[in-house]
């Protein structure tokens, strides 16, 4: 499943680096505006311990992990709209992921220059949600002037106006579109516009490592901010991130605890990521393989099973089905089946995260 998320925020905000603690990509990173101009691209493991656990049961060959994809977009700043810093290309590139990943700057160093002179969270989120806003006035813009001649004479200008009109005072009053309360019909008129403040966003306050694991004042208001917004937020400190990384792995626990952490902060970002693209895990297990497999939620059985092999939802009978917690605790499937845990689902069934599945088909 090709989602991606773009990672954004201002120049020397600790984007690129946080870009190559989460991917192990070698994204530039230098202490000027405009370093990354094209963007980054990289593949991550989602981390998931269900498959450890489920690696120890049936030891299989291989192991096989589901990833989400990144984009390390180059820093927007202030203008980026009408152009300023390459801006229209970065927006562009903006436009092809389907959430974003926002970053934060919230820690203190005069080794590294912030563009806009000191060091302002909010002021530097309204910076970029400003610039999408812009962007977003421009693409609905044309299409309003188009369709408000048409309301008249036309059918589709009749049913697509209303929600244009909706969404552009919406954006005229400085409100992201994601904030609006659109309907499954309304969100699939607008969809073809690909609205930047639409997509759904991750806020990341990226802090000192000595501010581990709460993040301070500038964190704190970082998170009231999301809060409103109903977003999510995380605190990271992109500079421990990479340290921690570049440790060799018996010396990580100790590192990690010697700043108040249990996990690092890159599985989080990765896991609220890949939950803020819509997406659940399912698993299957066996002798052969374990592996983690993904899709959106709300997918039912047999378009889960075509993910696996388009044979597989072409020829679907139906889908054995045990919750991973109840595969680990039983240790097999006999023993899930009899107790009872083992179900037999249809086509119609909307396969949750977590679920380990066995496919039934016939071509």
């Amino acid at each position: 499943m090709s989602l991606k998320c773009g990672v954004v925020g201002l120049p020397n905000v600790g984007k690129s680096t946080i870009f190559k603690a989460i991917t192990g990509a070698g994204a530039e990173i230098a202490n000027y505006p405009f370093c990354t101009i094209d963007p980054n691209q990289g593949q991550v493991i989602v981390p998931d311990e269900r498959l450890d656990i489920l690696t120890e049961i049936f030891k299989p060959k291989k192991t096989i992990p589901t990833t989400v994809e990144f984009s390390d977009i180059a820093g927007l700043v202030k203008g980026a709209s009408q152009g300023e810093g390459l801006g229209n290309q970065f927006l562009g590139h903006i436009k092809e992921v389907d959430a974003v990943c926002h970053i934060v700057r919230c820690f203190e160093d005069d080794n590294i220059v912030h563009v806009n002179g000191s060091v302002d969270p909010l002021r530097d989120i309204e910076v970029i949600n400003m610039e999408l806003i812009f962007k977003d006035m421009e693409t609905i813009g044309k299409r309003y002037s188009k369709y408000e001649k048409l309301i008249h004479q036309d059918e589709e200008a009749k049913t697509h106006f209303p929600v244009y009109k909706k969404v552009k005072e919406a954006l005229d009053q400085g409100v992201p579109v994601r904030k609006l309360d659109l309907d499954d019909n309304e969100k699939a008129l607008i969809k073809d516009l690909a609205l930047l403040t639409q997509k759904p966003v991750l806020y990341v306050a990226n802090v000192s490592e000595n501010l581990l694991p709460h993040g301070g004042e500038k964190a704190k208001k970082v998170m009231e901010y999301a809060q409103q917004e109903k977003s999510a937020v995380i605190v990271i400190s992109g500079k421990f991130e990479c340290e921690l990384t570049d440790l060799p792995e018996e010396e990580r626990s100790a590192y990690l605890e010697s700043v108040g952490l249990k996990i690092p902060g890159r599985y989080l970002l990765i896991k609220e990521v890949y939950s803020l693209l819509g997406l659940i895990t399912f698993l299957t297990a066996g002798e052969k393989e374990v592996r983690a497999w993904t899709v959106r939620k709300g997918t039912k059985a047999p378009q889960a099973a075509g993910v696996i092999h388009t044979d597989f939802e072409r020829g679907f009978i139906a889908a054995e089905v045990v919750k991973y917690k109840d595969l680990a605790d039983c240790k097999s499937y006999a023993e899930a089946k009899n107790r009872g845990l083992l179900r037999l689902e249809g086509k119609t069934y909307e396969l949750e995260d977590g679920d380990v599945c066995v496919f039934r088909f016939n071509v």
